[in-house]
């Protein structure tokens, strides 16, 4: 087992000296915290991934759920961890006071998200009672605020996402699942949603779905779909019809149950609350989906980073082979491994993801602060449209990056990167369903290019223009970024070129050539974007060298790891421009299809 999962001094230097966060307590909303706050909560997570999580990341993956008799068991340690979290406030911590929170900052809770899944993201199961929470809060009537997010953000209830259906899987405008009115103002649910992931377990006393239904005689499609809140158990603790019908064993993140699961199935009896007003349950669900984008982009650059320190600490203690240039000397002793240009850089690789990655995280959750928090009315919408813009890559690329940097990670270990007597094979496992869920890669992409580029007749794309702007006006100033701020320059002028050529396809109304390969465009707008978070870092990082540090190592790191980016990483955008802007196109039906 590696004795690290993340590293604390990342954490400081983009949360403090990258992003400075705590210039988010200048707004009244954040008034009440400071650095000290801050750091007693990113502490206390810390101790409970040390204590309760990473101990347990072999015993959850090796011991899945089990549905017997009608109940879902899970490891017993995930108890415990739920137990911790919810009595040390970290659920609803970013929840404002009136909804039992602390007003935290969502960069901070973020930086605890990826903490804790980095320890073991076998135990993935606060962030959807968060998200549901959230969204009671929200939407819900004071009734069901009061009736539900306490018991959810204490970690007593568990809280879901119900949106797919067997028939309809990522298509919510074919989801079947139905509510009939009651006398009294609550609905009768009847449907079956698959793949609910912590849908049903033995860890909490009760779980909250926060379900997609249609209202009988609602219009068809996504404009008739309505949100309901269906307790597993009532509130007066019977029993409301809600049936374990199977378990999908996975692949990987083996300690969360997939549940497939029945509403009303046994005796007809299954009661939800209506959330919101009827026929807008969709709109309410795109809060908890965008949310659980973010956390999932969390998910993957966590797991990428354990899987990177785990390799890291294997390299620098496994002695193989001599350099190159000195193997006529046998009788020297093998060097270890670290110091092998290949293996450097897979590690460079690795270190590159699960740094740019997380910078792209925080800076997404930061302006979602703003975009809720902030006292001035243009910085709020300005910071909405670039949450807007961000989410889909902040999803995207440290999953999709994240399964290449593991696959390096497993590489560098040879053939014990496959056995199981390293950590690495779980988290190539684990990692896999990152880039499927909430909206797969195909989907993320087809939103960032038919929909956010777009938005707001391109304002975000704008916005975004100029802070990374900023970024290589700062780094001209320095003589070691130059090169990078021209490099990057160039790189997001053929982006813009790649993005107008694009949408003058759109323009002839050809739109399943537009998108045709939103995915590949989706690739070369993440790299852009991780490019600029990694001038961004460089930046500070040569101020302070610049200045004088005595932590001169890690600034260096940071430096060398940004031209690594730009000269191994970033060229890769000249090849996916080259096929952007092809005009040759292979992938769309023809009235003769190809056998394939």
């Amino acid at each position: 087992m590696a004795k690290n999962f993340f590293s604390k001094r990342n954490v400081n230097f983009l949360l403090y000296e990258v992003h400075d966060v705590e210039s988010l307590t200048g707004h009244s909303y954040f008034a009440d915290h400071n650095r000290e706050t801050f750091d007693m909560t990113i502490d206390t997570a810390t101790q409970i991934a040390e204590n309760l999580m990473f101990p347990f990341l072999k015993e959850v993956d090796k011991n899945q759920p089990e549905l017997k008799d009608g109940q879902v068991q899970v490891h017993p340690s995930i108890r415990n961890y739920l137990k911790a979290v919810g009595e040390s406030g970290i659920i609803g911590a970013d929840f404002d006071y009136e909804n039992g929170g602390a007003q935290m900052p969502v960069t901070i809770t973020s930086t605890v998200g990826y903490i804790l899944m980095s320890a073991n993201n076998g135990m993935m199961y606060t962030g959807l009672t968060a998200g549901g929470a959230r969204l009671i809060a929200s939407f819900g009537s004071d009734e069901l605020k009061k009736q539900y997010i306490e018991n959810m953000i204490t970690g007593k209830w568990q809280g879901t996402m119900c949106l797919t259906e067997p028939q309809a899987g990522s298509s919510l405008s074919d989801i079947t699942s139905s509510a009939e009115p009651l006398e009294n103002g609550a609905y009768k649910i009847r449907g079956q949603k698959v793949f609910i992931s912590a849908g049903d377990h033995d860890a909490t006393e009760n779980i909250i779905h926060l379900f997609l239904a249609r209202i009988k005689g609602a219009p068809k499609g996504t404009k008739g779909i309505s949100l309901f809140v269906v307790p597993k158990y009532r509130l007066d603790g019977t029993d409301n019809d809600v049936t374990s019908m199977g378990i999908y064993h996975k692949l990987g993140q083996k300690g969360v149950p997939a549940m497939h699961l029945g509403f009303g199935d046994r005796n007809d009896d299954c009661i939800g609350y209506l959330v919101g007003e009827p026929n807008k349950g969709l709109s309410y669900m795109f809060q908890m989906m965008n949310e659980a984008r973010i956390g999932v982009g969390l998910t993957g650059v966590s797991i990428t980073s354990a899987a990177y320190y785990a390799a890291l600490e294997y390299a620098h203690e496994r002695p193989q082979s001599r350099r190159l240039n000195a193997k006529t000397a046998l009788d020297t002793p093998q060097v270890p491994i670290i110091q092998h240009p290949d293996v450097k850089r897979m590690l460079l690789f690795q270190k590159s993801v699960v740094e740019g990655g997380l910078s792209l995280l925080l800076e997404t959750s930061k302006y979602f602060d703003l975009s809720e928090a902030s006292d001035d009315p243009e910085e709020k919408e300005n910071a909405h449209l670039m949450v807007e813009l961000l989410t889909p890559i902040a999803k995207t690329f440290p999953c999709e990056y994240g399964v290449l940097s593991i696959s390096n990670a497993v590489q560098c270990f040879g053939g014990y990167g496959f056995t199981e007597d390293f950590p690495v094979e779980q988290y190539y496992r684990d990692i896999r369903i990152t880039p499927i869920y909430e909206g797969t890669t195909g989907i993320q992409s087809q939103d960032l290019l038919g929909r956010k580029i777009m938005l707001a007749g391109g304002k975000p794309l704008q916005l975004l223009a100029a802070e990374i702007g900023k970024t290589i006006e700062t780094a001209n100033q320095y003589d070691g970024l130059i090169k990078y701020a021209q490099l990057l320059t160039e790189s997001t002028g053929q982006l813009s070129k790649v993005t107008k050529h694009l949408l003058g396809i759109a323009g002839t109304g050809d739109i399943e050539r537009f998108l045709s390969d939103a995915t590949l465009y989706m690739e070369l707008f993440s790299l852009n974007v991780i490019a600029w978070q990694w001038l961004k870092q460089g930046v500070v990082a040569q101020q302070k060298l610049l200045t004088g540090t005595n932590d001169a190592d890690f600034y260096e790191s940071k430096i060398h790891t940004m031209k690594y980016f730009f000269h191994y990483e970033l060229p890769k955008t000249q090849g996916l421009a080259t096929r952007l802007t092809d005009t040759e196109v292979l992938t769309i039906l023809t009235e003769k299809e190809i056998v394939m």
